[in-house]
C-alpha cells in the first residue's frame, strides 16, 4: 500500500471504529475546532478536560452539540492532565490529546510511574509528511522526545515508527537510518548505530520492515543519488521513514519540511498505552485534525 495524500488519513480513520479522545487542558480554540471536525466525521468522541465554560464556548462556535459531549471542569493544568491520563488508564478513552498546556506538564502525567501511561517502551515522536517533492508520504522520527538516544532507545524508536506505518496499512515500511555520510565511520557514532540497526533487521531481530543505513539524506530520498554513488539499496530513493541520529537533526528536518519544503504533516507520540496527539501551538487547525486522524487510524 502506498499513501500519497495525507488527507487519506481521514478516510482511513473514518473507516475504523470511532475512538474516544481525551483532551487535556481543553480550552484551546484551534484544538477544539480540530476535535469538532473529527467528531463530525465520526472519527472520535471527545471528552474535554479543562476550563468548562471556555471550552463550551469554543465548542459551540465550532458547531458541536455540547449536550452530547462530556466536559470535566478542571482549571488547574496539571490536574487536568492527570484526569485525562486516568481516563485512558481506566479504558474510558483511547487517545490522549494536548490542549492549552505546556508539553512538559502533559508528559509528566503520562510518565508518572504509578498513574501514568508507561509501557516499558521508549516514547518517541513520529511525524508523517506529504511533500510536493516526494512520491509518497514519508515519516520523520524523532523530532521532539529523545534528545540523544542511546542505541537501545533507537531500537524502540524504530519499532514505534514501524508500528505507526503498519497501523495505516503500510505492511513492510522501508526505513532509512540517516547520517552525514553513507559509509560506516567509527568516529561518527550515528553511522555505527545505523549499521547495527541494519544488521539486526537482516537477522530478524527487528522485523516487519526493511532497514538500510547509514544513508545520507540524498540517498534516502533519491534513486538518482544512489545510482551516482553506486549504492545498491532497496530503501534508498523509496524510504517510508527517515530516522535521524538525534533530536537536533530530526527537528531541523521536520521544520525544513514544514516551513521551506511546502509539506503538510500529522504527528503523534508513540510508545505509551495510547497514541498521544501532541501538536504545536503554531500548527494549523488542519494539522491538528490530521494528527487526530493519524492517531485514530492507528
Amino acid at each position: 500500500m502506498v499513501l500519497k495524500k495525507i488527507d487519506e488519513l481521514i478516510e482511513i480513520a473514518k473507516s475504523k471504529e470511532t475512538r474516544v479522545l481525551a483532551v487535556a487542558a481543553s480550552a484551546d480554540k484551534h484544538v477544539v475546532e480540530a476535535v469538532a471536525n473529527a467528531a463530525k466525521d465520526n472519527i472520535v468522541i471527545p471528552i474535554f478536560v479543562g476550563n468548562e465554560k471556555l471550552t463550551k464556548e469554543y465548542a459551540e462556535v465550532a458547531g458541536l452539540k455540547i449536550e452530547n459531549i462530556r466536559f470535566i471542569n478542571e482549571i488547574n493544568d496539571a490536574k487536568a492532565c492527570a484526569i485525562a491520563v486516568n481516563l485512558v488508564r481506566e479504558g474510558k478513552a483511547d487517545i490522549l490529546m494536548k490542549g492549552q498546556v505546556a508539553t512538559a506538564t502533559l508528559l509528566k502525567a503520562v510518565l508518572d510511574k504509578e498513574n501514568g501511561l508507561r509501557t516499558g517502551s521508549t516514547l518517541s515522536h513520529f511525524a508523517l509528511f506529504e511533500s510536493p517533492y516526494y512520491h509518497k508520504l514519508i515519516g520523520v522520527t524523532d523530532a521532539a522526545m529523545n534528545v540523544a538516544p542511546e542505541f537501545q532507545d533507537k531500537v524502540s524508536i524504530v519499532k514505534n515508527a514501524v508500528s505507526a506505518m503498519q497501523g495505516i496499512g503500510i505492511e513492510m515500511p522501508k526505513l532509512a537510518v540517516i547520517g552525514p555520510v553513507e559509509v560506516v565511520n567509527p568516529k561518527i557514532e550515528s553511522t555505527v548505530h545505523a549499521a547495527m540497526l541494519t544488521q539486526m533487521n537482516k537477522r530478524g531481530q527487528i522485523s516487519n520492515c526493511i532497514i538500510d543505513g547509514p544513508l545520507a539524506i540524498d540517498n534516502a530520498v533519491s534513486k538518482e543519488a544512489c545510482q551516482q554513488k553506486k549504492i545498491v539499496t532497496e530503501v534508498g530513493g523509496d524510504a517510508d521513514i527517515l530516522m535521524a541520529p538525534e533530536l537536533n537533526a530530526a527537528n531541523i528536518l521536520y521544520k525544513m519540511f514544514s516551513f521551506m519544503g511546502g509539506a503538510v504533516s500529522a504527528a503523534v507520540i508513540l510508545g505509551a498505552k495510547c497514541p498521544i496527539v501532541l501538536t504545536s501551538r503554531a500548527d494549523s487547525e488542519h494539522t491538528k485534525l490530521l494528527s487526530i486522524a493519524f492517531a485514530a487510524a492507528m
